[in-house]
């Protein structure tokens, strides 16, 4: 099998393409690859296919092999790899997720040809789901964990996430709480955990624990989520840079019409053959 790892932000996952490949086990290949002792390395594994609906569709594996329902830093790993990899001419994409239909838009160099960068419109913020969360509209609600209280604010963006505004990120022991937050009995599903520094209004710096893979470098859905939580607890702009250990994402919410757009790089990191 032909693979091809990519990475944006630092957030890296195993890339197969299903119009010249088969996985019939994705979630056993996943916690094969992503093992980054005894495998490839990676935080997952996307696969790209063909869609009735839209252009293509998209599905991707966390690390422990649980499938995900979306991952902005990837569908922008996507975008490159169908216009660079010659399935797609198109600029604007509609990519079909587990959490709906997204929306690509590619920024190409008119010299290169190559895809600088990729802006994704993520859809809209939820701050309920009787699925993902068992108490709608959890803004800066108060969470006892291990004797600790945390000030929590659900916000969905398909996928379940929990913002959590402090200081001190970097000397967070984030491999403590992050798990204690994540299989915590309110998230039926588990969730996503975002630790957020506020810097200033239009700069906020980020870490996270996600669900089924522990920390990564950069999670594009959970930049969403913390901008919106953001927003909601009057603390930042619209539109801010998000900082992660793997690098910076730009996000803006268009809070009228609650639509949420994720830009940032995209690079491809090795081809490789399992």
């Amino acid at each position: 099998m032909k693979f091809e790892k990519m990475q944006a932000a630092g957030n890296d996952y195993i890339y197969v393409n299903l119009f010249e490949e088969r996985v019939d086990d994705p979630k056993r290949l996943s916690r094969r690859v992503s093992d980054r002792h005894f495998g490839v390395g990676s935080d997952g594994l996307v696969l790209i296919g063909p869609d009735e609906e839209g252009d293509f569709s998209m599905k991707m594996f966390n690390a422990d092999g649980s499938e995900g329902a979306m991952c902005g830093n990837a569908a922008r790993c996507v975008g490159k790899y169908l216009y660079e990899r010659g399935l797609t001419t198109k600029k604007e994409i509609a990519l079909n997720t587990k959490s709906g239909m997204k929306y690509l838009a590619l920024t190409v160099n008119p010299q290169s040809n190559e895809v600088e960068r990729v802006q994704v419109n993520m859809g809209k913020a939820a701050f309920a789901d009787s699925n993902l969360v068992t108490i709608p509209g959890m803004v800066n609600y108060p969470l006892q964990v291990n004797g600790q209280e945390y000030l929590i604010t659900f916000v969905s963006m398909g996928n379940p996430h929990v913002a959590i505004f402090m200081e001190g990120i970097d000397a967070l022991e984030i491999e403590k709480i992050g798990p204690q937050i994540e299989n915590h009995p309110l998230f039926p599903q588990r969730t996503n955990v975002e630790f957020i520094e506020v810097v200033d209004p239009t700069h906020l710096r980020m870490r996270v624990w996600e669900r089924g893979s522990g920390e990564t470098l950069a999670c594009g859905s959970g930049a969403c989520a913390t901008l919106v939580a953001a927003v909601i607890t009057n603390q930042s702009n619209l539109k801010a840079s998000v900082q992660l250990r793997g690098g910076t994402l730009e996000v803006e919410w268009e809070r009228d019409n609650n639509q949420v757009f994720l830009t940032g790089d995209a690079h491809f990191v090795f081809k490789g053959e399992l």
